[in-house]
């Protein structure tokens, strides 16, 4: 598989986006975030992803040119709409309206209906963090159902991720984000494109017999995947159609299927100041107090805290580059006008 630099990646991404009508700005933004997910380990949700991106385009799922909408403001409250945008803007524009909420308010919840693609919810986590402000996020996706229902027989669901963020004082913040399904959807895409199979007991075929195949993802006759943890994961995919889309304005995976090759996102996030609780000023030393326990489980380094795998990606990936499959290359290459200089050495790193 070809190995690039991230920062011949992130020019790349750009002059893509540039030549199907991107604006500079928008496709900085949208390249930066998507190089930095595939940085942090989530090739799933990383650069692999502009071609889709650019067909979306064509086919008038996704408006370069949308602008964010807000639709209601309640002080406190706010809904906005994102027009079909790109998700890597209109999150971090959401992100930066609910933080200056919480400055005067002290809390915010935001609802962010009709997005295009979200990309890494663990990115909007991140912002907040930097803020010194908790976050948690709870997403759907409004494209075709992938993921059984707890005892379901056919696909109902998204794989809705759900996320918090916690800020943790002169250290990189507390990241949980995750797919309800047993891995995320672009996993599979993944796997498929390097000829891997997927882990055990995350996905069924058309029959619902467990497979590993994720042909069974890709192609029809379409399978599914499972939601983790049994019901517990099954219930909280539910929750985050629910809060994420059903009562922001968006759509739930029961509104009619679309047939583009767009991703539509909604999402609820919800944004405090965590200095206003019962712990006050002192809530740092405890977070950092619950941690250090936990890392006692065990005498090495192998055990991970939400958001320490990514930080060693990032780290590894920054200097030794970032891989893209055969097939995400082929398709890059295929894209009308591209082009790829013969200088790409990951010595850019």
């Amino acid at each position: 598989m070809p190995l690039f630099s991230h920062t011949y990646l992130r020019e790349y991404l750009r002059q893509h986006l540039r030549t199907a009508g991107v604006a500079a700005a928008t496709a900085g933004e949208v390249a930066d975030n998507l190089v930095d997910s595939s940085l942090k380990g989530h090739d799933s949700h990383g650069v692999t992803l502009i071609p889709r991106y650019i067909k979306a385009i064509h086919a008038g799922d996704l408006d370069p040119e949308a602008r964010l909408q807000l639709t209601r403001d309640a002080g406190p409250v706010l809904s906005f709409n994102g027009n079909r945008g790109f998700g890597q803007v209109t999150g971090r524009q959401v992100m930066e309206h609910a933080i200056s909420r919480v400055k005067e308010f002290g809390v915010c919840i935001a609802g962010l209906s009709h997005t295009h693609h979200l990309g890494r919810i663990g990115a909007w986590a991140e912002q907040a963090a930097a803020a010194g402000l908790i976050s948690l996020h709870f997403a759907n996706v409004g494209s075709r159902s992938t993921v059984l229902p707890f005892n379901g027989l056919r696909p109902r669901f998204g794989t809705n991720p759900f996320c918090i963020g916690i800020p943790v004082a002169g250290n990189p913040p507390v990241v949980l984000d995750f797919a309800t399904s047993m891995i995320a959807g672009n996993k599979a895409r993944i796997a498929w494109n390097e000829g891997r199979e997927l882990p055990p007991n995350c996905a069924v075929d058309n029959k619902g017999q467990f497979t590993r195949d994720p042909r069974w993802l890709m192609e029809e006759p379409l399978g599914a995947l499972l939601a983790f943890g049994a019901h517990k994961g099954s219930g909280l995919a539910l929750m985050c159609s629910l809060l994420g889309a059903a009562i922001t304005g968006g759509e739930t995976e029961s509104s009619p299927r679309p047939k583009g090759p767009g991703i539509i996102n909604n999402m609820l996030s919800v944004v405090f100041d965590p200095t206003l609780l019962g712990a006050g000023e002192d809530y740092a030393h405890a977070v950092a107090r619950m941690l250090e326990w936990t890392r006692t489980s065990r005498d090495d380094d192998q055990l991970l805290l939400p958001g320490e795998a990514e930080q060693r990606h990032y780290r590894e990936r920054l200097e030794h580059g970032i891989e893209i499959d055969d097939v995400s290359w082929k398709q890059f290459i295929s894209l009308e006008g591209a082009s790829f200089p013969s200088n790409h050495s990951v010595s850019e790193a």
